[in-house]
């Protein structure tokens, strides 16, 4: 019984010391043209990354017919030899929730779309990635375009998962695909409020406890972005990309009235936009201790860790607000 017992103990004990698999650092890039700067370069060989999953074109409805088309598709001014590539395509929801969608169509036209790129940038690919913030009035078009592309593509494929299609999935549905990707972010409402709209950690816990119960297997993206809201008489009149605060606060057009919120005090264009006097600029940003703390929730909250955690967006006027050992750091989390 002694020697049972100690052989118990010893197994125990080796499982409980064995390290779990660290996830893989990974980014997406947003922009449609595809050039890394030295910046951007050199954070991929840090990180040792070996996959980018690249945005290669959204899908729209055209206003006059109402069809599907694609908008915006990436071109490569630089060739991509020493990463994998994972084509993403975003698909807004209004295209899904077309009564008349025929989806075996639309599925043929991208996995075309797709193949034209590759083809003539000497790609090739694996996996593709589908982005769509489907709804309860859009998932059947969309778990039906879901099977169809998965059969005329013949790839791994793989899906963006947002926190409320985790909760209740039951409802949602789960599309079938080899695993989700988790968009940790967008958690709140544009709004000229006090919040940050992209990352609250009070709503986040609303959703995290069902992360344990979901049945796809899930990889996480985190966000490194920062944007502004421009208010005009308290109404939302637009985001606005690239924002720096440090040329905000170095500009006298704009005051700083409190911490990320400034005042317009004098009417100016600044990046093709127009400042009204007395409009606001609410900015919101995202921390490196943020960035820790939506880990360590997260490895907290997960049954199994990720394999792999994406990065949005790479972008030299991104990751310059970061340390380059905060990607490590972060994995290390988990």
């Amino acid at each position: 019984m002694k020697k049972l017992f100690l052989f118990g103990f010893i197994i125990c004990l080796f499982f409980s010391c064995q390290q779990k698999e660290k996830p893989t650092i990974s980014f997406y890039y947003w922009k449609t043209i595809f050039r890394l700067t030295p910046k951007e370069k050199n954070t991929l060989n840090t990180n040792q990354v070996k996959r980018l999953y690249i945005r290669y074109f959204d899908i729209d409805l055209s206003p006059e017919k109402q069809k599907a088309y694609p908008k915006s598709p990436i071109r490569f001014e630089e060739a991509i030899t020493n990463f994998e590539v994972i084509p993403v395509v975003y698909i807004k929801n209004k295209v899904m929730l077309n009564p008349k969608l025929n989806v075996l169509d639309l599925a043929k036209k991208i996995n075309n779309f797709i193949y034209q790129i590759n083809t003539k940038n000497n790609i090739n690919i694996q996996e593709i990635q589908i982005d769509c913030d489907w709804t309860l009035s859009s998932k059947d078009n969309y778990l039906k375009f879901i099977e169809a592309f998965k059969k005329v593509s013949n790839k791994k494929l793989s899906a963006t998962i947002r926190l409320h299609q985790i909760k209740y999935f039951k409802k949602t549905k789960i599309p079938n695909v080899d695993h989700g990707v988790l968009m940790y972010y967008n958690m709140g409402k544009i709004a000229p409020d006090s919040l940050n709209s992209i990352y609250d950690r009070n709503i986040a816990k609303r959703y995290l406890s069902s992360l344990k119960n979901y049945p796809l297997p899930i990889n996480i993206a985190l966000p490194i972005y920062s944007w502004g809201i421009h208010i005009r008489d308290g109404k939302i009149i637009g985001l606005r990309n690239k924002i720096d605060i440090n040329n905000l606060k170095n500009n006298s057009s704009f005051v700083l009235t409190k911490e990320n919120w400034f005042k317009v005090t004098r009417s100016n264009f600044r990046d093709g936009t127009y400042y009204k006097e007395n409009d606001l600029l609410k900015i919101e940003t995202i921390t490196s201790t943020n960035l820790l703390e939506m880990a360590t929730d997260l490895e907290e909250n997960t049954v199994q860790n990720p394999k792999e955690i994406i990065f949005y967006d790479l972008d030299e006027f991104n990751i310059k607000n970061y340390d380059t050992a905060l990607f490590e750091k972060i994995i290390d989390c988990f």
